[in-house]
């Protein structure tokens, strides 16, 4: 049989026997080509492993970061929330056929700081109490026991109850506030609103430290004391009042006391430091009242006012780095017997420098009795002048 032939002439670039080198070669340039371009395929994937591994960790780690943030503060509350208790003010009042009724005045919070064999006590507010003829404690487990009051201070705006120890497990670290920043994470648990809404935590930081507050207490328009705070952001409500500001290890260092209610602000609450709530405390435990030197001025830190008014007004020397000024002088007070007059920019106490108001409260209540005589520099019109004094009883 034979095949299907046309007479086309052969075709000249046909090479005939070679095909086996063609094999060869291509065999030969792909081995080549592998060795030069697998390594790099290799380091490409190895690389993009590595990235990926690291952007698991990463998550992984960020991840971890914010459980272990989470999981303190729920540590910190557990601990505390015990500790933190409502306040029910009782008062008596007779209706019209002369009968008593007990009425509910007002909630508050407070603190079990304390207890001893008999007795555990708590730490509220001043004006939770105030009026109170009786004074109910609630219990985190909703238990309600009668309370003691042992002593109230109208100017720290702290107090004292005393009740049966037998149902209290727990008491709070004290913290302090000697070393507070600003910025720090702090939670503040209360009973905002009342009782019903008990052991509330709020969440904030430290907004600012040893701020002062003018406090007008017989509503003269005159301030009649300035409150040392700890200012924060954490949530303060009415009936939080008397309730803890904790630190992130469990500690109490501040009494919440009271809010600035006003529809332009939002977010600033304060709390009495603990440092200088308990030697109050422990007076008002101990005593039921609070005696304190004073000398009887209204004064103002310099800081809070103009540099410009420091030499226009009250003419000071450009080496007063500090100190308070004197607003007005009680008449046949310490400072009046002692010829100080308006606008005298105190400067030390005892030869101890005095920055602001701060300073000059912890040197009268701190290291100073009624009856001390202390020694003070001031500056009136330009002039340094020294003076004693004897200090009396703040009524």
């Amino acid at each position: 049989m034979g095949y299907y032939n046309q007479n086309y002439p052969p075709n000249p670039n046909r090479k005939k026997g070679n095909s086996w080198l063609s094999i060869l070669l291509g065999v030969v340039i792909g081995v080549a080509l592998m060795a030069v371009f697998f390594p790099r395929i290799q380091e490409m994937s190895t690389q993009t492993n590595n990235q990926s591994e690291k952007s698991t960790s990463h998550n992984a780690e960020q991840q971890i970061v914010s459980l272990d943030v989470s999981t303190r503060i729920t540590e910190v509350v557990n601990v505390v929330s015990p500790t933190v208790v409502g306040i029910t003010n009782i008062e008596h009042k007779a209706d019209f056929w002369e009968q008593q009724q007990e009425s509910e005045a007002g909630t508050g919070s407070g603190v079990i700081y304390k207890k001893d064999a008999q007795y555990a006590y708590v730490v509220t507010n001043h004006h939770v109490i105030e009026g109170a003829d009786e004074i109910e404690v609630l219990l985190n487990d909703d238990t309600v026991i009668e309370a003691t009051l042992l002593g109230k201070d109208l100017f720290s705006d702290l107090a004292v109850l005393r009740i049966d120890g037998d149902a209290i497990d727990r008491t709070i670290e004290l913290g302090t506030t000697e070393n507070l920043k600003v910025g720090e994470p702090v939670i503040a648990i209360g009973n905002p609103l009342g009782h019903m809404f008990s052991g509330s935590v709020t969440q904030g930081i430290i907004s600012g430290t040893q701020r002062t507050i003018p406090q007008d207490f017989n509503l003269d328009g005159r301030a009649d004391w300035q409150a040392e705070v700890i200012q924060t952001d954490a949530a303060i409500n009415p009936g939080n009042s008397g309730g803890a500001l904790i630190n992130m290890d469990a500690q109490l260092i501040g009494i919440n006391s009271m809010k600035i209610n006003q529809e332009a602000v939002e977010g600033i609450g304060f709390s009495i430091p603990i440092d200088t709530a308990w030697p109050i405390i422990d007076e008002l435990e101990k005593t039921g009242t609070v005696r304190r030197p004073y000398i009887g001025v209204e004064i103002y830190s310099l800081e809070e006012i103009p540099r410009l008014e420091w030499e226009e007004t009250l003419s000071l020397p450009k080496d007063v780095e500090g100190g308070v000024y004197v607003w007005s002088v009680e008449p046949r007070s310490p400072a009046d017997l002692a010829g100080l007059e308006r606008l005298d920019v105190i400067t030390h106490l005892d030869g101890k420098q005095i920055m602001n108001m701060i300073d000059l409260r912890k040197i009268l209540y701190q290291e100073k009795d009624i009856g001390d005589e202390i020694s003070m520099t001031y500056y009136r019109d330009g002039k340094k002048v020294n003076t004693t004094l004897v200090l009396d009883e703040q009524r």
